[in-house]
């Protein structure tokens, strides 16, 4: 069985079992968090529950593995012949979440 879910602007496809990295989240390392923006859901077998736009009821139950932050990644802004440049970094904030279950 495995679902897709929608979190911070993107959409994961996740099963039972795995990990995924998610925008940061408020939730604490170790706790349990219940992602409810199902979108759709597929069983082993059978057909597809297709979300209009979520699915009624289903909920997916994830454990908060760790808040970290990704490499940093150089922003370059220049125009010719103006004397600007400018150079800035990021780092993104994410949540590692591991799925427990999933349920319709």
């Amino acid at each position: 069985m495995y679902a897709v879910i929608r979190s911070g602007g993107h959409q994961y496809r996740v099963e039972e079992g795995a990990v995924v990295d998610v925008e940061r989240l408020p939730v604490e390392e170790g706790k349990q968090i219940e992602l409810e923006e199902v979108l759709l859901v597929v069983p082993d077998s059978g057909d597809p529950t297709i979300g209009k736009p979520l699915v009624k009821g289903a909920k997916v139950t994830a454990t908060c593995v760790s808040q970290y932050r990704a490499r940093k990644i150089r922003v370059w802004k220049y125009i010719p012949k103006e004397r600007y440049r400018l150079r800035r970094g990021h780092r993104q904030h994410y949540t590692r979440l591991r799925i427990d279950k999933i349920t319709v």
